[in-house]
């Protein structure tokens, strides 16, 4: 995965993120149950790849649903993956499930 994608321990290390970012927030939520792991990990190239083409524009966060459950309840994340677009620390879209890079382009695209 690409170095520009953040990896939070911890919610308060998510919030860090979150607080810090003058772009907007791409949380990017995982999950380590049998049936999320292949998924996630084609995510994590798709989305290391976009870190890398909307940088300076977007911040990436890949988030573990199990490390970060205050953020997970609070997007209301119940799969993997799910991906959550944030401004200013407000949601303003949601999606799940794998997508290519460009239906995430698309969905990124709508917001910023």
């Amino acid at each position: 995965m690409a170095t520009r994608v953040h990896r939070p321990r911890e919610d308060a290390e998510f919030n860090f993120i979150l607080g810090v970012s003058k772009v907007p927030v791409l949380a990017y939520f995982t999950g380590t149950w049998p049936k999320a792991i292949e998924p996630c990990r084609v995510m994590d190239l798709v989305v290391g790849g976009i870190a890398d083409e909307y940088a300076g524009r977007l911040t990436a966060v890949r988030t573990d649903i199990t490390r970060c459950p205050a953020a997970t309840e609070r997007y209301g994340i119940t799969g993997a993956p799910s991906y959550v677009l944030l401004k200013e620390g407000e949601a303003v879209a949601h999606a799940t499930g794998p997508m290519t890079i460009a239906e995430v382009r698309k969905f990124l695209d709508g917001h910023l």
